[in-house]
């Protein structure tokens, strides 16, 4: 160990070579189909140099989140898995699944060569999202999540129900493939286990969503995830990782799921104009849409850990202590607490994220809550009639939409966080390892 403070770890020098020598090596687990024990497609995992401090992928990441050069890993993890899998002859129809990290999602991309040699010969490519960092920038992962789609890749949501975030944000990102965390066939407690699977089953009968059970590795666990409502499965009992060798071998029929069209809006709606298009507003004043308000934010904190609160506040000066504290409370109970407009800070409350709105953003004339759960969604959206009178009127009037349609709270919801700002570098950081790291079946990353 060198004597300089200032000098890199092991792990993070062997990162630093890693990176420049290309020396990420993929290997490839596969993915079957419950009912048949068809291989229809394969995971890529990736790996460090064997024998080194960074052979598994846990400590490669680690290494590169402590120097700042988790993007550059990710983007090589990426780029190496297609390379050798389309070097190895993969055909389709069968899936490759390719893992991105939330914080290094990129929003913009174009496919190399290798992905377009993989598309042309019928692989289905599916982005995987790990469950990391998801609520860091929610933004850019819906951004990334459309580029995507744009580009006709898949979007699978990875070890949904480890972490309420992942639950929480699965009708944002509209995954076309829900990944049950490997705790969920080996041996949960079952009344949690029973409302990850209410959720997910809730999700999927809407959405067609294929599900996949990870960490399979007896039949008795094949047996649970075919249980909770998974069709597809991965894990020890169903193959271990290996080189790409065996790709070229596989052929297996897949009927991919149904593709999500892609948002393509160069500007986004305020909640108000996409109410006002299927629903006739009326007309309320303060005193009663506070009441309306409060009633929303107590549905919210009975919902639970699951729940994604958004709320439009105009001014920063509408967050009185009072509504600071609801929020706060709110923060700490649901999974993500969103407050949106002018003035508001990056957090205004502890837990609790806030967006600083641009003086034309049409959000800026209204005043929203909105609430979305597993099995709740609601909306209340109101535009303000007299923007230059006193903000404390209770008497002031508001022309307002209150709806549980879910598909139009969604709508609504998604155009609200795509207007949150990302956590800072330290906060998102310190998020990242706080959360214990855990190595699923097979080391995977």
């Amino acid at each position: 160990m060198s004597d300089d403070p200032g000098a890199p770890s092991i792990e993070e020098a062997a990162l630093h070579r890693l990176l420049a020598e290309r020396a990420v090596v993929p290997v490839f687990q596969p993915i079957a189909d419950i009912a048949t024990g068809s291989v229809v497609g394969v995971e890529a995992l990736a790996r460090g140099p064997v024998g080194g401090p960074l052979a598994r992928p846990d400590r490669m990441f680690a290494a590169a989140r402590s120097c700042g050069r988790l993007g550059e890993l990710d983007d090589l993890c990426r780029r190496r898995a297609v390379e050798v899998a389309a070097e190895a002859g993969l055909t389709g129809p069968l899936g490759l699944f390719v893992n991105v990290e939330p914080l290094a999602a990129p929003i913009t991309f174009t496919p190399g060569p290798a992905t377009t040699a993989l598309v042309e010969r019928g692989v289905r490519i599916v982005v995987e999202l790990t469950e990391r960092d998801l609520t860091a920038d929610p933004a850019r992962l819906l951004a990334f999540a459309e580029e995507a789609r744009a580009h006709g890749f898949r979007i699978a949501l990875d070890d949904v129900g480890a972490a309420p975030a992942s639950l929480a944000l699965m009708p944002f990102l509209r995954p076309e493939v829900v990944k049950l965390d490997l705790s969920l066939v080996q041996g949960r407690d079952r009344r949690e286990v029973a409302e990850i699977m209410s959720a997910v089953a809730a999700y999927a009968e809407q959405s067609d969503a294929v599900v996949l059970a990870e960490g399979v590795e007896t039949p008795e666990q094949l047996v649970t995830a075919r249980g909770l409502g998974a069709t597809l499965a991965q894990g020890w009992h169903l193959g271990f990782p290996a080189g790409s060798e065996h790709l070229a071998g596989l052929a297996a029929p897949w009927r991919p799921p149904v593709l999500r069209t892609p948002v393509a809006e160069a500007v986004l709606p305020s909640p108000f104009a996409t109410v006002a298009r299927v629903r006739t507003p009326r007309r309320a004043s303060k005193a009663l849409l506070i009441a309306v308000s409060r009633h929303l934010e107590r549905q919210a904190a009975e919902q639970g850990e699951l729940v994604v609160v958004l709320a439009a506040y105009e001014d920063v000066v509408n967050l009185t202590p009072a509504v600071r504290r609801r929020y706060r409370a709110l923060a700490g109970s649901t999974a993500f607490v969103g407050v949106l407009g002018r003035g508001i800070d990056p957090e205004p409350e502890p837990g609790l994220r806030g967006a600083d709105l641009d003086a034309d953003d049409p959000v800026l004339g209204e005043w929203d809550v909105v609430v979305v759960g597993p099995h709740f969604a609601a909306a209340l959206v109101a535009r303000d009639l007299d923007r230059d009178a006193d903000l404390a009127d209770t008497t002031r009037e508001f022309d307002y939409v209150l709806t549980h349609d879910r598909p139009l709270v969604l709508e609504i919801a998604r155009s609200l966080m795509a207007r949150v700002v990302p956590q800072s570098t330290r906060s998102a950081t310190e998020a990242s390892f706080a959360s214990s790291v855990r190595v699923p079946s097979g080391v995977r990353r």
